[in-house]
């Protein structure tokens, strides 16, 4: 990999002796992590049954750093939604945002969903999760990760800033800003990203950010939190964005974060006021933990800010037909129906959040725990739903044992003979839905999605 000459210059001048050990630690290989799911299972619980070695990320407690070669991304654990593959320097981030069950919160720019997956955990599938991202492909992959990890209280839009400040002034909790951004601080985990660095490209980067800001502390509630973060060393997305988001907005105060051993403190000296407002944020640096590059900035708005969301809560639209075919299938397949208001979306079934708001004129991927599909006079139940229960749920289980093949047949969208017909049921491993199977006359026939699906080796 080789660096910029004018981003090498640049932080030599900044780091000073510190330069040497920060490009240094480009000739590491970079590290590998992964994050608990809690809606699945707890950290402990885990580790327990955990195929591979694991050692804890020190500023995460469900973080736990691993060695890629033992493929952590190819174990089924993985398709079950048992933990996501995630740089652990990010996973400071979301400890920082830190959601109360039953808030309200806005990841706003959230794809692929690192962020937003561990937001959810923290909710525990209570309150709202607002999960955005600006570009199609990317919002769609955001989904199927909301999906695989068992998520029922996010709902996934593709909306611009500007167009959800409009609908949703005052109205969130907790919103996390993690801004597209120059994308330093990931050179060593994607060195292509070299190609595409430059002074300009941090100044644009820069003004981009102001503008995505501007929209954030529109929809943040009187008293809300709002959270931003970069994986750029650049102060000016950093430190001078801290600088000019108080200035700015003088409803906004910069709070104090913990840091645990190896985050620094953001660099007053970096910005023109060298007040102390930056040195409340925080830095990861490469060369001081085990992690890539990180920059996260804390601030609460005054409780005396103006502001009141005054919209529409959205409502059922199921027909009484359609309901009928729905409960049939739950009292066939599901131990008990899912609550909430039920929304019916060109033939999709959906349970909204707990006092959603009315989404007409909102660019929705998902809006909600996507439950299935209304067929003629039936319902077939989603992915999201066998991926949204707990154990015990539903009412007939076919567990794959670990240590065989059948769980890769299963993966691998072929059928299984069971010997039983008990119609729809959750396949498992260890006790984990994987997706759900028809069994009907001794033979399973598989609803594992197409595009999930493994190759046959």
């Amino acid at each position: 990999m080789e660096l910029p000459k004018p981003f090498i210059d640049k932080m030599t001048n900044l780091l000073d002796r510190e330069a040497a050990a920060f490009f240094a630690s480009y000739k590491r290989k970079k590290t590998t992590g992964l994050r608990v799911n809690p809606l699945k299972l707890s950290p402990a619980a885990f580790a327990e049954i955990a195929p591979f070695p694991l050692t804890p990320v020190p500023f995460c407690p469900s973080g736990f750093y691993v060695d890629p070669e033992n493929e952590p991304g190819k174990h089924p654990f993985h398709q079950a939604g048992l933990y996501y593959m995630q740089e652990p320097s990010a996973m400071f981030v979301a400890e920082v945002v830190a959601p109360a069950e039953h808030e309200k919160v806005l990841d706003l720019s959230a794809a692929p969903g690192g962020k937003t997956t561990q937001l959810a955990g923290m909710l525990n599938n209570t309150g709202l999760l607002v999960a955005n991202d600006i570009h199609p492909k990317r919002a769609r992959a955001l989904s199927e990760n909301v999906e695989r990890m068992g998520i029922t209280n996010a709902l996934v839009t593709n909306e611009t800033p500007k167009r959800l400040a409009e609908r949703f002034p005052a109205y969130f909790d907790k919103i996390l800003v993690d801004a597209p951004c120059s994308g330093e601080g990931m050179f060593r985990k994607d060195p292509d990203a070299c190609g595409y660095w430059s002074p300009e490209h941090v100044e644009a980067c820069a003004a981009r950010q102001k503008d995505i800001l501007a929209d954030a502390v529109k929809m943040l509630k009187p008293d809300g939190t709002l959270v931003y973060s970069t994986c750029t060393f650049s102060p000016e997305e950093n430190e001078h964005i801290v600088e000019w988001a108080l200035s700015e907005f003088p409803e906004l105060e910069a709070e104090e974060m913990a840091k645990p051993t190896g985050v620094a403190s953001g660099e007053a000296r970096w910005t023109e006021s060298q007040t102390g407002a930056a040195g409340k944020a925080a830095r990861l640096w490469p060369h001081r933990l085990r992690g890539e590059g990180h920059f996260v900035a804390k601030w609460r708005k005054s409780a005396d800010a103006a502001g009141r969301w005054r919209g529409r809560l959205a409502a059922s639209n199921v027909k009484p037909a359609h309901m009928r075919d729905f409960r049939r299938f739950a009292s066939e397949a599901l131990v008990s129906v899912p609550g909430g208001t039920l929304m019916e979306r060109k033939g999709q079934w959906f349970a909204l959040p707990n006092d959603c708001p009315d989404l007409r004129g909102v660019k929705v991927l998902r809006p909600g725990w996507h439950l299935g599909e209304q067929k003629k006079g039936r319902f077939e139940p989603n992915h999201a739903l066998a991926m949204g229960l707990k154990a015990g749920e539903a009412k007939h289980a076919h567990e794959l044992p670990l240590g065989e093949g059948q769980w890769r047949k299963y993966l691998r969208g072929e059928t299984l003979e069971t010997g039983r017909d008990r119609g729809w049921l959750v396949v498992t491993l260890e006790g984990y839905p994987l997706g759900w199977g028809k069994e009907v006359k001794g033979t399973l026939k598989n609803f594992y999605p197409k595009g999930l699906r493994i190759p046959v080796r």
